[in-house]
This record gives structure tokens, sequence and C-alpha cells, in this order.
């Protein structure tokens, strides 16, 4: 069986988001701890498993997520990865626990993705976790279930930059993670973020997209604009480009396929 690590939201290797991808043969997925086995072994925040859908299904591809931990409800960056793969000249439409997201590509191999805007709401400002974060924090809010994370401001791009959290703290205070974002200092970027989910098994992710479909609401009232472009400030780095479209967030970026190979773990175990 194919399969290949694609760097996402960049256009260089070795940047951006990582992320395992797997075709799959039309048919149900394998089992759930095959799968997991497979997100464990390639060891990056997330791999995206597809396989293809009859003609006339409500979309084109059955889509998962997997962290090495657990199955996650909603993917960016391997949402983006696996696109890559597939390369979608035309609008291409994945099945998810999130509902139907689609992808498409421009002739550049720009790729957007259309997702739910997170539905964001603001929080009381809990101690333990500015603590845990080892920052002041500006506001908080809560993006909603397809996340389920909790969307941290806090003064300035340097503090984004500077935040060493203890992950344990965050892992206790957090559902799936925790994103710290700024306006951005830096000319071509509109904000900054980053983003830990040490609840979910991923101390620091490099790019997640979906926590922008919470980033791209929350900045747009502040800016006063719709499209934005957003730099996660992780080790590796990564830009993504958003648009507000009301209850959908469109996510545009580049990916790069770092590695190209077979697994070789044996037949998957039938699963659903």
């Amino acid at each position: 069986m194919r399969i290949r690590i694609v760097d996402a939201f960049t256009d260089r290797p070795f940047t951006g988001a990582p992320a395992g991808v797997l075709l799959l043969p039309e048919g149900p997925f394998p089992s759930d701890e095959w799968l997991l086995r497979i997100a464990a072994e390639v060891n990056h925040a997330e791999t995206a498993f597809a396989h293809p859908l009859p003609p006339g299904s409500d979309a084109d591809w059955a889509l998962r997520w997997f962290t090495p931990a657990v199955e996650v409800d909603l993917c960016g960056h391997a949402t983006l990865a696996i696109s890559h793969v597939i390369d979608p000249a035309t609008p291409i439409r994945y099945r998810t626990r999130s509902g139907i997201l689609t992808a498409v590509r421009t002739p550049d191999g720009l790729i957007t993705l259309d997702f739910p805007t997170a539905p964001l709401a603001e929080r009381p400002i809990d101690p333990e976790l500015a603590t845990a974060l080892g920052a002041e924090i500006v506001s908080v809010h809560h993006t909603g279930p397809n996340t389920d994370d909790l969307l941290v401001q806090v003064a300035d791009e340097k503090t984004v930059r500077a935040v060493a959290p203890d992950l344990g703290a965050v892992a206790r205070l957090s559902r799936r993670g925790v994103i710290v974002t700024a306006a951005s200092g830096e000319p071509g970027h509109d904000f900054v973020s980053r983003f830990f989910a040490p609840a979910v098994g991923v101390d620091e992710d490099p790019v997640t997209g979906s926590a922008h479909t919470a980033l791209a609401p929350f900045w747009a009232a502040r800016l006063g604009r719709t499209e934005l472009t957003g730099y996660q400030a992780s080790r590796r780095g990564g830009t993504v480009r958003v648009a507000l479209r009301g209850d959908r967030t469109l996510l545009s970026g580049h990916a790069v396929t770092t590695i190209d190979g077979t697994l070789q773990a044996g037949e998957p175990v039938t699963g659903r």
C-alpha cells in the first residue's frame, strides 16, 4: 500500500505541517485499531485516510483523520495534504465527521479548502490557563464542537513566539487544544498563532488549518477585513490564507510531497 508524507501550508520541503496520507481502495475503512496503529507509526500530528465513494454518493471520498493517539473531527493540514496527492483540478468533495468539505487546486498549485466557520463563544479568563501558558491573557473564546479548542489572545507577537506552556496543565484544561494568537507585527501577515494539543497526543502542531476556522472570524471582527493571512509561528512555520464567508471559511495554501513509499504492515483489518 502506498504511503506519503506531505508538508502542508508551505511551498518548501521540511517546513509547514507534515501529514501522513493513505489513499485506500473503495469499500469500508479498515478497523479503527489498524488506522490508529498506522497513525502512531507515522507519528506526525495527523494522518489522513480516504477511500473513494461510489458514483451518486453525496461526496467523492470518505475522509478520516487520526493523531498518534485519537481520531479527530476536523483537520485542515491533513486535508490539504491528501488533496495535494489527489490533485483536484475540479472541486472534490469529502464526507467527514464535520460534514461535506471541498477542495480545489488552481494551476499554480494553490489548494483552497471550504470548511465550516467555528462559532466563537467568549469565556471568562481562567487564571489556571494563564499560569499554564506562562503569559498574560487578553481574552479567551471557545471554538465550538467541531474543533473544541480554546482560542487565547495575548498582547503581541513577541508573547506568542515566547510561550513555553506547561503541557500537562494545558492537557487538563482543554478538550482538544489551545490556540495562542496575537496581531502580527511583521509585514505580509495579519496575525500569528501557535497551537498546543497535548490532550490528543500533539504537544505543538506545526500548522493547524482547523484552528484558522476560528482565527478567521476572530481577526476579521478586529481588523475589519474578511480576507487575511495568518502565520503559525511554530519551529517549522507555515502560512494560511483565510477568507471568511459567513458560516464557511476558505483556507488556502500549498503543499509539497517529501516521502513517497510503500507501507509494509500486512493487510488491514476490515472495519467500517
